[in-house]
């Protein structure tokens, strides 16, 4: 058997996999007719825009963006923008941030900076996909810009591991049951840290989410907005809560979506999401049962569901063949909760577990190929990975010693019988970190800040509703909009309710009423 190795926090890559398998299934979408562009501004912004929070700072924040079009599709630009690898030292080395600009369609209203999540997930892809991401009314009047947060992507991205090392690390076990894949799983775990340090410059010990939130305000500045108009998802609901903390005057018009309770330690974020993946795999059974006359996993919810634990157990004991590679747990694992994020890709989980009931796992592999951006040939797409385990454990390095995950398992397995185990090892990831934060943690309030609409789906797997309920709570100005749905995040997930309310919001400042439900 391969090592056991760590899995991901799952939180991780939520919105990568959904971007791949979107782009994967729908194609490039083609574009309908348009008026005719407004352009960007020209002339000198306000001072009351680039004015920097020190003067230290006052270089960063007087710089504009160089667009020019992308070299892979000149209808959308490319630029860069420079911020300081240590905002103690804002004068000392800096670093670009890739920058990708979606120019609006119609008449413009002005720039909306958008974050996918991860952490680890590109900004920059995200926005290339805006035509899948977001609907017309948002892509007529912005200017939709993604940027690769500093570790990622094109920005300094950081290094951990050689592309088969990360194949050995994905496909491992992540519930090493024997003295030897402990002791393998234990080696594993605590040499990630040292390949982030040796691959990688000195950006590695400044990832936080706190200097990416910082480096948002650099961005604003240079596109030249008095305030920031954001759209965050998953862990981009941190990042943007995190801003709003540290620039509340500069919040503008704020959408939170699919949002993380910024208050909760690792262990309570880690059980809340194991629930959270329970409750969605039993909602995809449910409907099997619901959508067929005979479903392929049993007659019950608690037959389909022993059904898929019986697999995963099975291909623990013995891997599936893949082409010309073999699908472990640990890659099984990542097939089973991709589709998990939309609803509407459940039918390709339906398709890739029938497949590995007989004996095939391609297509699990497939799927799990997409969560972590594995190209066909065996190369990775981005270091979203390395990326996310830098930024998470940077900023909470806390983990549990591995003779003690055992002791975790009541609670994990009461959250999750299926994923419990799988995500109680994954509180120990963190043992291998060895650069510590320069930043002081936060409380987030947002006090001061513009209204900020925080949105929540009621079966969310990634980020449960009672995320963005405690968020919003927690934001001084926060404004719950709940989605009653299955998938992660709640915008351009085929509620009208939702869609409209947001559109409306961003595009004309026409704030919702908190605690609506759609």
């Amino acid at each position: 058997m391969k090592k056991a190795v760590a899995v991901i926090a799952v939180l991780a890559l939520a919105l990568t996999a959904f971007i791949a398998v979107g782009l994967a299934i729908q194609g490039p979408t083609p574009g309908s007719p348009a008026a005719e562009p407004t352009p960007s501004p020209t002339t000198p912004p306000p001072a009351a825009v680039t004015e920097a929070p020190s003067p230290e700072l006052a270089d960063l924040y007087a710089q504009r963006i160089d667009w020019q079009p992308c070299e892979s599709d000149d209808d959308h630009d490319c630029g860069f923008l420079t911020v300081p690898v240590d905002y103690a030292d804002p004068q000392g080395e800096t670093i670009d941030l890739a920058l990708l600009r979606v120019p609006a369609k119609g008449s413009r209203v002005g720039s909306l900076v958008v974050n996918p999540g991860g952490p680890g997930a590109r900004g920059t892809t995200y926005a290339a996909a805006g035509g899948q991401m977001f609907r017309e009314p948002l892509l007529d009047g912005f200017d939709i810009v993604g940027f690769d947060p500093r570790g990622v992507g094109a920005s300094d991205p950081v290094d951990c591991l050689s592309d088969a090392e990360l194949d050995d690390y994905l496909g491992g076990d992540p519930t090493p049951d024997t003295a030897e894949e402990r002791a393998d799983y234990r080696s594993t775990v605590l040499s990630f840290g040292p390949g982030c340090v040796a691959g990688s410059g000195p950006v590695v010990g400044h990832v936080t989410t706190t200097e990416a939130a910082r480096d948002m305000d650099v961005l604003r500045s240079a596109l030249g907005e008095e305030t920031l108009s954001y759209f965050g998802a998953s862990y981009g609901t941190k990042l943007g809560a995190t801003y709003a903390e540290l620039f509340p005057d500069k919040v503008g018009r704020f959408v939170l979506d699919g949002a993380v309770d910024v208050s909760l330690d690792a262990r309570s974020l880690a059980l809340e999401q194991a629930t959270g993946f329970e409750t969605a795999l039993r909602a995809y059974v449910q409907n099997c049962l619901d959508t067929t006359d005979n479903c392929f996993l049993g007659d019950t919810v608690d037959e389909g569901m022993a059904t898929i634990t019986g697999l995963l157990e099975s291909i623990e004991e013995e891997p599936l063949p893949a082409g010309d590679r073999e699908l472990t747990v640990g890659n099984a694992f990542y097939g089973v909760i991709t589709p998990l994020y939309n609803r509407d890709y459940w039918f390709l989980l339906s398709t890739a577990l029938a497949s590995a009931l007989e004996g095939k796992g391609s297509a699990l592999m497939s799927l799990a190929d997409a969560y972590a951006s594995r190209n066909p040939d065996g190369s990775y797409a981005d270091n979203s990975v390395e990326a996310n385990y830098s930024i998470n454990c940077l900023d909470d390095p806390s983990s549990v010693p591995f003779g003690k995950v055992p002791s975790l398992y009541p609670e994990f397995e009461e959250a999750s019988p299926t994923f419990g185990r799988i995500f109680a090892w994954g509180m120990a990831l963190c043992r291998g970190i060895d650069v510590s934060s320069s930043e002081e943690p936060l409380t987030i309030r947002g006090e001061g800040a513009a209204p900020i609409v925080v949105l929540g789906t009621s079966r969310d797997p990634a980020t449960p509703l009672k995320w963005a309920q405690a968020l919003s709570a927690q934001l001084d100005s926060g404004v719950l909009v709940e989605r009653d749905g299955d998938g992660h995040t709640a915008y351009n997930a085929g509620n009208e309710c939702i869609d409209t309310l947001v559109e409306d919001y961003l595009l004309d400042g026409d704030v919702p009423a908190d605690g609506t439900t759609c």
